[in-house]
């Protein structure tokens, strides 16, 4: 039986569906110095019940504190972000091969790759994600969010 529910789970969650999520952010988010410390972050906030349904009806006027003013039902994110990281790790890898993003190692920054057709379908959740997120820093993030990194 826990075949078959990890099978789902691989169906439900697998890079090739969430690679799409991680080029949306990034493309949105833009260049900011240790960008990369934001990645844990797209999965478990986009595939949120609540969360992700805000993101898509949220508008150009919506802020980190309008989006996610009751913090309260973030309780899990923690919880959410340790458990989607293997998920993300392969996202990163499966956005790297497809030239959808590129890494500075230096300054730790993702940067989404310019070319005319990229090649993914651009998720609305994950691009409302980045632009709520440009503008502010990493700590800023991390600290309203509530969240410790690892």
């Amino acid at each position: 039986m826990s075949c078959i529910v990890e099978a789902l789970y691989e169906l439900k969650y697998n890079p090739f569906k969430y690679g799409a999520h991680l080029a949306s952010f990034y493309k949105a988010v833009g260049e900011s110095e240790y960008n990369l410390l934001l990645s844990p972050f797209v999965i478990p906030i986009c595939s949120h019940p609540l969360y992700g349904q805000k993101l898509i009806n949220s508008n150009v006027r919506s802020t980190i504190w309008s989006v996610f003013d009751d913090r309260t039902r973030l309780y899990d994110l923690q919880d959410r972000i340790d458990g989607f990281q293997s998920l993300t790790e392969q996202c990163i890898q499966y956005c790297l091969v497809n030239d959808w993003l590129s890494i500075d190692e230096h300054s730790l920054t993702i940067r989404a790759c310019n070319e005319s057709e990229p090649g993914f379908t651009n998720q609305k959740s994950a691009e409302k994600l980045g632009r709520l997120f440009s503008g502010h820093s990493v700590v800023e993030i991390y600290a309203f969010l509530g969240v410790i990194p690892r």
